[in-house]
């Protein structure tokens, strides 16, 4: 047997019962796990989505596909800002299941933004970026609101005091994803301000993830374009 078979149980019906991916969390798996689990994705006709991947480690996994498995490496992309890994056709965008606005206090804030969107992207979910638009400048999200207004849900990360996702669950009327980040001196403690300050917020029914996870903020605005579409657990998006 593989000595990598027991930490590689892949969950290929997640699709057909959540209507998404299973993703792979690449930052505390060495080069030879990743490789193993890229290879049994491809082999079952799945989309591979790697998350937290640096620049050296997507490298080492570059290279030897390239010389032992040519035909995974064709379909293999390094997506450098979001930190992913991802093999496989990314699907077209599904027009029916709307537009998701992922917002960024700081330029700072874009490798978290860019994964939300990538993971958004491996599900057909039509995305837009928008920087730079924290509290610090507040005339900077006000000259956005009706662009945003047009789409189905925010996402929205922020590193500091995390105060992004309040202001704008409390100017739009859209389901508003927070994303604590982070970033920041002293007292952000790596993030820890920012995710008590969303949780904290005293906008109504602003939802929150953990400390730089673009990928399960995605998560959650895919299971709300879903159940919007009214599909959620009934298959491929």
């Amino acid at each position: 047997m593989n000595p990598l078979e027991p930490l590689a149980r892949l969950d290929l019906g997640r699709r057909e019962r959540l209507g998404m991916l299973e993703a792979v969390w690449g930052e505390n798996k060495d080069v030879d796990q990743i490789k193993v689990i890229l290879e049994r994705l491809h082999k079952a006709g799945e989309l591979a989505l790697v998350t937290r991947v640096t620049a050296e480690k997507a490298a080492a996994i570059e290279d030897w596909l390239q010389r032992e498995r040519p035909q995974i490496a064709a379909d293999l992309d390094h997506h450098r800002q979001a930190r992913c890994l991802t093999s496989g056709a990314l699907p077209s965008e599904d027009p029916a299941l709307g537009l998701v606005q992922v917002l960024c206090g700081g330029t700072s804030d874009l490798p978290v933004a860019h994964e939300a969107q990538l993971a958004l992207r491996c599900h057909g979910v039509r995305t837009e970026l928008v920087v730079d638009v924290g509290v610090a400048g507040l005339h900077r999200l006000l000259e956005e609101l009706p662009r945003l207004r047009g789409a189905q849900v925010l996402i929205a990360c922020a590193g500091m005091e995390g105060a992004l996702p309040t202001v704008l669950a409390g100017l739009l009327s859209q389901p508003v994803i927070g994303v604590p980040v982070s970033v920041g001196y002293g007292v952000s403690a790596g993030g820890v301000a920012a995710l008590n300050g969303m949780l904290a917020s005293c906008a109504p029914g602003l939802s929150v993830v953990n400390i730089d996870n673009g990928y399960g903020a995605a998560m959650a605005a895919l299971r709300i374009l879903l159940a919007l579409r009214g599909v959620a657990g009934a298959g491929r998006p």
